[in-house]
């Protein structure tokens, strides 16, 4: 504690004296500066080096089902039941509606029975052709008689496969009038009601099944920055995660979508009216907390850059015109301005230096506002530690470093 208030004595008996001598009549301005030096002000600093950090970019899109799947009608009738309850979830082959059936099964029976017509006109050529190959070779029956009789028999087996394909198609139609869901999914709003009339020719929307475990996160990227990720990889700055790219989501209200995913596609070619290229990442979704058509934005971590400058937000000033620039310490450790480029930050909220900042510079961090206005005055240096504990050790009261005197006895 002792410590402490020590470093903020020092700390103000340097910037009173500072201050003292930079006032009109206390140093006579220039000439006594020049003989006393620049002004000391101790402030915090930070040397320069290259640092790791992720490449990420948000891109916004929306969230779409992995499969969709249209129920529609295939069977033409009356709505009779509807069996399921809108928003569960349903399986394959789960009976979804049932259509009156009873015009399919009219026709049904009418396949049946005409199938039985031609098995029995089969049996009668075949009965007649036989008899007519025993006459035919004592000259009872003519040859075309005979030759009549043979084609006969082939019609009826004919008509036997076209009333076989007749009865199939009516129990597929029959089958029609239950209408079941096609894929596992969540089933949305009934589109019609019971006792609406739907027809198998217009093929009426009854429901749409979608499938949202996993499901898909469709966005876009422009041209330019892929050209410049790809440009990054070349040059050896960015390292690949595991060969992969994972997908963070955000989602409207600003949370996390708490499971990650991954990058699944990018479209092969660039849409001309745009300058985007397409982008697909799959997400598992357990808990359903992704719908289709949801905004939400990706975050998307395209690799590590290892050797990007990172600098405080507090290190940074931005001036009337959206410049930036920073206090350097020279090799005197007198405070220089210098300009900077910093247009993006990263997660952290630091500031990313493109140009103006070498490694191994070091840089003022805090008391900008301090600085700046002793430096409208003059030079300013910033002491080191050695420097600052001496400053430490001189400002101590005059009473601690004289000893105590010895009480009186009595």
């Amino acid at each position: 504690m002792k410590k402490n208030s020590t470093f903020t004595t020092a700390v103000a008996l340097v910037a009173a004296a500072t201050a003292l001598a930079a006032l009109p009549g206390c140093g006579d301005n220039k000439k006594s500066q020049e003989s006393t030096g620049p002004l000391m002000f101790p402030a915090s600093t930070l040397i320069v080096k290259e640092e790791k950090r992720e490449l990420r970019e948000e891109l916004p899109g929306r969230v779409d089902a992995i499969r969709n799947a249209e129920v529609r009608a295939r069977a033409t009738g009356i709505v009779k039941r509807i069996t399921f309850k809108e928003g569960d979830f349903v399986k394959t082959n789960q009976v979804l509606f049932e259509i009156d059936p009873d015009e399919l099964q009219a026709e049904l029976e009418s396949a049946k029975a005409s199938l039985e017509a031609a098995q029995v006109q089969l049996e009668s050529a075949e009965i007649l052709f036989k008899r007519y190959s025993t006459l035919v070779k004592t000259g009872g029956v003519s040859q075309q008689n005979y030759d009549d009789s043979r084609i006969a028999v082939d019609k009826a087996k004919a008509e036997i496969l076209r009333c076989e394909a007749a009865l199939k198609t009516a129990q597929i139609n029959l089958s029609y009038a239950t209408v079941v869901s096609p894929i596992d999914g969540v089933i949305g709003e009934a589109i019609v009601t019971e006792g609406a009339l739907v027809s198998a020719s217009q093929a009426t929307l009854l429901a749409l099944v979608q499938q949202m475990d996993p499901i898909y996160f469709d966005f876009s990227q422009s041209g330019k920055k892929l050209l410049e990720f790809r440009r990054a990889v070349n040059e050896g700055r960015i390292e690949a995660i595991d060969g992969t790219i994972p997908v963070r989501l955000l989602l409207e209200d600003g949370s996390e979508y708490p499971h990650a995913g991954t990058l699944k596609f990018s479209d092969v070619s660039v849409d001309e009216s745009t300058g985007m290229y397409k982008l697909r990442a799959e997400f598992p979704n357990p808990e359903h907390t992704l719908l289709p058509g949801m905004y939400a934005r990706a975050v998307l971590v395209q690799g590590i850059d290892t050797q990007s400058i990172l600098v405080p937000q507090t290190a940074v000033i931005r001036g009337t015109a959206g410049k930036a620039s920073i206090y350097v310490l020279n090799k005197d450790r007198i405070v220089e301005s210098r300009s900077i480029k910093a247009t993006e930050m990263d997660a952290n909220g630091h500031w990313i230096v493109t140009s103006g900042l070498s490694v191994g510079d070091e840089v003022v961090t805090d008391s900008i506002m301090q600085i700046g206005g002793m430096m409208a005055r003059g030079q300013v240096r910033v002491p080191t530690k050695e420097e600052l504990a001496k400053m430490q050790q001189a400002s101590k009261p005059a009473e601690e470093a004289t000893p105590a005197e010895p009480e009186e006895k009595k």
